[in-house]
This record gives C-alpha cells, sequence and structure tokens, in this order.
C-alpha cells in the first residue's frame, strides 16, 4: 500500500465522518448546541471550519441554532446544524420555516431514546415520524437512514446534495450506535464524489421570480446581496415571495411546494436488498437495527430458510413502491425497530396486507439483537408447519 493510500484509510466514529463528510460537501456555516450523544459533531467542526475559512457558532439554543442556518443559507453559504432528541424537537418551527421559504440546509438528528430527557446516552429510532411530521401543516421533507460509519460520510454529502437540489431542508437520521461505534473506513478519492450546487437564476433583476413555477417543481434561487431582492417569509406567497390570500395561489404554492418531492421521487429514495430473489420471508429495518437484520438473514439462510431483507437509505420519502414489491412475494415482514412500532405501521399500509407485519420493538435502550429476529423467524416457520 502507498503512503498516500494509507492516509485515506481511517478510523473514526459515525459523528467525525458526518463532520469529515460535511467539509467534503462544501459545509462553510455551521451552527449549534452542545447536546449528548451528537455534540462530537460540532466538536469537530469548530476545528474544521476555521481551517477552511467557514463559520463556526454556538448558539444559546436550538432555536436560534436552526434560525442562523436558515440566514446562512439565504446568503449563499452550504450550512448544517446537529442536534439530538430535545434539541430535534426545539427545532421543529423553524423546520418549517425551512420548508415554507425553500431553503435548502441540513439537520443532523443523532437519535436517543425519549420523550423528554429520556436516555441521554442509550440508542433509540423513536424520532422517525417526527423527522417527516415533526412540525406542523402539510410540507415536503428528505431523511437518510445509515448502517455504518461510511454510509455516514457517503449519505452526508448525499444530503447536501439533495438539500441544494431540491431547496429543503434535509434530515440526516441516525442512531447514537452508528454515531459513536468505531470503524474502518476508506475516504473517497478527492474529486471523485459528485456534490452539487444550488440552481443559480439567468434572469435580469427586473423578471426575477424567486418562487417561480417551474417545470421541475424547483424555482432557482439567488443569494442576498447579489443584485437581486426578493421576500422571504413563512406566510404563504405567490411567486414574487409577498404573502396572499388568493385561494387560486394558494393552492398552486402549497401544491407545488408538496409536489417537487413526489415529483422526483425514484431519483430520491434509495433501498439496498439483501437476497430477496428468492425471499419467502422478508424483513424491513433501517439504521443500525438493519446490522442485526442482516445477520438474522445470513443465520436463517445457513439453516436454509429463505429470508431477505430491504434496507432504506432514505426513510422520507417513504419507500412504499419497494415494501409493496416484497409483501407481494413473501407471507410476512418483519420490521425491528427501537421504538413502538412508528415504522412498522406504515409498512403495514404500504404492503396493503399482501403480507403480515410483525413488530420487533425495543424501547429499553437496548439494541435488537440478530438473535431476536431469528427466534421470530422460527416462530413464522414453526406456525406454518401447524
Amino acid at each position: 500500500m502507498e503512503q498516500g493510500d494509507k492516509r485515506k484509510v481511517r478510523v473514526m466514529t459515525g459523528n467525525e465522518a458526518c463532520a469529515l463528510a460535511a467539509i467534503q460537501a462544501g459545509l462553510k456555516f455551521f451552527a449549534g448546541y452542545p447536546i449528548t450523544p451528537s455534540s462530537e459533531i460540532a466538536e469537530e467542526l469548530s476545528v474544521l471550519l476555521p481551517k477552511i475559512g467557514g463559520n463556526f457558532i454556538q448558539m444559546e439554543d436550538e432555536i436560534a441554532s436552526m434560525g442562523a442556518i436558515i440566514g446562512a443559507s439565504l446568503v449563499g453559504a452550504k450550512s448544517m446544524t446537529a442536534t439530538s432528541g430535545p434539541g430535534f424537537s426545539l427545532k421543529q418551527e423553524n423546520i418549517g420555516y425551512a420548508s415554507m421559504a425553500e431553503i435548502p440546509c441540513v439537520i443532523v438528528n443523532v437519535m436517543r431514546g425519549g420523550p423528554s430527557t429520556g436516555l441521554p446516552t442509550l440508542p433509540s429510532q423513536a424520532d422517525v415520524m417526527q423527522a417527516r411530521w415533526g412540525t406542523h401543516g402539510d410540507h415536503p421533507i428528505i431523511a437518510l437512514v445509515p448502517n455504518s460509519v461510511r454510509e455516514i460520510y457517503d449519505l452526508t454529502i448525499r444530503a447536501f446534495n439533495l438539500a441544494e437540489k431540491f431547496r429543503t431542508p434535509v434530515i440526516l437520521l441516525m442512531d447514537e450506535i452508528i454515531g459513536h461505534v468505531n470503524e474502518k473506513i476508506t475516504l473517497p478519492e478527492p474529486g471523485s464524489t459528485e456534490i452539487v450546487e444550488r440552481q443559480r437564476i439567468t434572469v435580469p433583476a427586473e423578471e426575477f421570480l424567486p418562487y417561480q413555477h417551474t417545470p421541475s417543481m424547483v424555482p432557482p434561487m439567488v443569494s442576498f446581496g447579489e443584485g437581486y431582492r426578493y421576500h422571504v417569509t413563512g406566510l404563504c406567497h405567490d411567486e414574487t415571495g409577498f404573502p396572499t390570500n388568493n385561494p387560486v395561489e394558494i393552492n398552486r404554492f402549497l401544491t407545488r411546494l408538496n409536489k417537487k418531492l413526489d415529483f422526483h421521487r425514484d431519483e430520491i429514495v434509495d433501498v439496498e436488498q439483501s437476497m430477496l430473489e428468492d425471499a419467502q420471508i422478508g424483513i424491513f429495518a433501517y439504521g443500525s437495527t438493519s446490522r442485526s437484520a442482516k445477520r438474522a438473514v445470513l443465520l436463517a439462510r445457513e439453516k436454509g430458510i429463505k429470508v431477505g431483507l430491504l434496507r432504506p437509505r432514505v426513510l422520507w420519502p417513504f419507500p412504499d413502491k419497494e415494501i409493496l414489491a416484497m409483501a407481494q412475494q413473501v407471507s410476512h415482514i418483519i420490521v425491528p425497530e427501537m421504538n413502538l412500532g412508528q415504522i412498522g405501521h406504515e409498512v403495514e399500509w404500504a404492503s396493503r396486507f399482501q403480507a403480515e407485519v410483525i413488530k420487533i420493538n425495543r424501547i429499553d435502550g437496548e439494541p435488537i439483537k440478530p438473535e431476536e429476529i431469528l427466534n421470530v423467524i422460527f416462530e413464522i416457520i414453526e406456525k406454518a408447519k401447524n
């Protein structure tokens, strides 16, 4: 191995990988407030950002942190914040503002047990529905769910790319296990990773409509200070950005806002399929739990039981088409998750009763082990014999 290659192989935690990838994606502004188990992301960026001319600021709270990254994005900087549990709750109002005003930014939530102060140092996956519906009103959102340190690196970059491309806040959801685990990863070659920049306006200032209805449903964007004036508001607005009570304009805007991710759904949704070709039992799992699920699949296959895994890297928009395809093939879908069944309910409606959905849930701060999933597989096989 050449000396240069050695430097590309690193051992790091998921939180460290997130910070490093954000720099690679073009991050120039971070605002946050320390909270376990996400604090290492802020700690790393407090060192990394000044070295590249970026800005790091510890705000007085999570509400202000979210407001700060919105402002930074409006002046053209790729921006991010990171938090956990209670801090994610505090960010919701401004996440709604970013959704309404179509401001690209990245929010990292390293999930821990709740509600309230909950289990600060223990893992959970109980924020997955909050990621989709935490802020009020119908709104678009993208949420990514990595299951390894290398995938945190890759999906952090993708989070920025998606935010910039579709003018939307993007949430990176990882549980405490993935945030804190140490793993060896090989970093990609510099310049080998696609980095997306926001679509810029090309018309003269007098023709500029900041929320123009375009065929892609994503209006081009300019930064404050570039000679274009426009109004940004959390109120419902027309193409000019100014508030409106015109029902035709309201319907037109809110329809576009909520349809833009549906329009690009197949470009956004990303799933991994493992041994599903001949599977008779399926598993749908995400985050660290998907690693236990994959091990359970391998153990079951060793015993001649045909089990397969469908794992989302993108949880929202929800991979309903892929789940339905699996449900039409298998007799049962097992959904293990560290909550009381939040995504299990989504799998039930997505499968359209084509397969029986069995939930495995833990809320005690302990991870779901492969043996727990394997035991449920054995129970399904025994019932089928009787």
